[in-house]
């Protein structure tokens, strides 16, 4: 399968080329068509002119042969230009005024088939003529009717079309020469400023991805280009950065415990240790061992809900009925911390949820909330929906969170209160994974806190 790669300038050329020419073919056979039906109006109407005048002459004047000498061989011999013939015969046939030579040129038997029509006829020697023939009659009675020929030259007519068709060539052959070379003069200068933003986005690397199109003083819509260019450097800078970030954040969840367990092993290598003191080494090698497997594990998750293509088991979900298995589960950690855990929501609400993906989402907010709400504090877990969508919100009344960390809670190995994290043993992906498993929901989460007073997470899910 070839590539078409003629590039914008030559295919805008052609184009323009292609349409200017076609413009200008249309153009100019209008205007030649309205000169030659013009010329031809103006001897139809000359023709017409005449007739009207003889007519006049044989039924008002008949014996004025003077006047109609004058009309049918004076008038014509004056006449340089457009030459007309007129021949005047009785109803035998009988030639009985005509204009010179016109029995030379123009024999009677050349306006056969004119009888009160016109039409074009050509002379013995060829030239072209436009000619009518109409009976008239003489004097006021209607018999005898006399036949009127007449023939107005068209050779001054065929040479003004020709000098019209020969400055029309001339203006066609120097359009197929200029139109190309104009429209692509056009055409480069109109796709200039979409070099210009060729030329930028080529400087743009990993380095440089703070640079940003100029789009002022671009037309519209190469300014539209550079505004969405601009944005998807946006989008790429800010997950380059989360990129950057979380490999910095990895390195440094990885490298605690894997010098844990390399300072352990020197250490238990020093010199020979009892079963005892090798059984403890291993047994706290094999806790950073699970540790590091169950980052690796939640790391893995987390790609899995981000990605496009990720599939999800819905199942006809009971809201109520998966609320309270949460809370049986949670309920013995809430009783030792003394922390009161409630669910309402209303019974037989269902959903199309995946169970497992929601279990794990809201457990990791209950277990947020457990780990900062003191004794005798209050979780509740409310249910809420309307004809569109489905929303749990987990609440309590703990210390709250500052407002500069609510918009990173989503980053992974975030912590609010690292030495705190640290200690419970959490990796800081537990937000992370609630946003990845409502993504995969097609919904989205919200946190609102407030210092002190509590935090209320919220998972608004849609029900379509």
């Amino acid at each position: 399968m070839t590539t078409n790669r003629w590039s914008l300038a030559f295919r805008l050329t052609a184009w323009y080329t292609l349409a200017s020419l076609a413009l200008l073919l249309a153009a100019t056979g209008i205007l030649y068509w309205a000169l030659v039906s013009n010329l031809e109006r103006n001897s139809t109407l000359f023709l017409a002119d005449k007739v009207h005048v003889l007519t006049t002459l044989l039924r008002e004047r008949p014996n004025d042969w003077d006047g109609l000498n004058e009309e049918i061989e004076l008038e014509s011999a004056a006449r340089r230009y457009d030459r007309f013939y007129i021949r005047l015969a009785d109803g035998q046939m009988k030639t009985l005024l005509e204009t010179s030579q016109m029995d030379l040129l123009l024999p009677a038997g050349r306006f056969t088939g004119l009888a009160d029509r016109v039409a074009r006829i050509r002379s013995v020697e060829g030239a072209l003529y436009l000619a009518t023939e109409v009976s008239a009659p003489l004097g006021a009675a209607q018999n005898p009717r006399w036949r009127i020929q007449i023939a107005v030259s068209l050779a001054q007519q065929q040479q003004v079309l020709a000098r019209f068709r020969q400055w029309l060539w001339a203006i066609l052959s120097a359009s197929f020469v200029l139109c190309p070379v104009v429209g692509y003069q056009i055409a480069r200068r109109g796709i200039r400023p979409i070099q210009y933003v060729a030329e930028t986005a080529r400087r743009i690397g990993s380095s440089t991805l703070s640079e940003r199109i100029q789009s002022d003083g671009y037309p519209i819509e190469v300014a539209d280009l550079a505004l969405t260019f601009n944005a998807m450097l946006d989008r790429l800078q800010e997950s380059f950065e989360r990129l950057t970030r979380f490999s910095a954040d990895l390195a440094h969840e990885l490298r605690t415990p894997v010098n844990n367990i390399r300072g352990e092993i020197e250490v238990a290598l020093a010199r020979s240790r009892s079963t005892a003191e090798y059984r403890e080494v291993l047994t706290s090698n094999l806790e950073e061992v699970v540790r590091l497997s169950d980052l690796i594990a939640t790391l893995l998750f987390l790609a899995r809900t981000e990605s496009p293509g990720t599939y999800i088991k819905r199942e006809a979900v009971s809201v109520s009925e998966l609320l309270e298995t949460i809370k049986d589960y949670y309920e013995g950690p809430a009783d030792h911390a003394g922390v009161a855990l409630e669910v309402n929501a209303p019974p037989g609400l269902q959903a199309m949820l995946d169970r497992s993906l929601m279990q794990r989402a809201i457990g990791n907010l209950v277990s947020n909330a457990l780990a900062h709400t003191p004794c005798d504090g209050r979780i509740q877990l409310n249910v809420s929906h309307s004809q569109d969508c489905l929303q749990i919100c987990v609440s309590d009344n703990g210390r709250g969170i500052p407002a500069e960390s609510i918009e990173h809670l989503f980053d992974r190995f975030y912590r609010v209160d690292p030495a705190r994290s640290q200690l419970s043993g959490g990796f800081g992906l537990g937000l992370s994974i609630v946003r990845g498993i409502m993504l995969l929901h097609g919904g989205n989460v919200q946190i609102e806190s407030e210092l002190d007073k509590g935090t209320q997470v919220t998972l608004t899910i849609p029900l379509s």
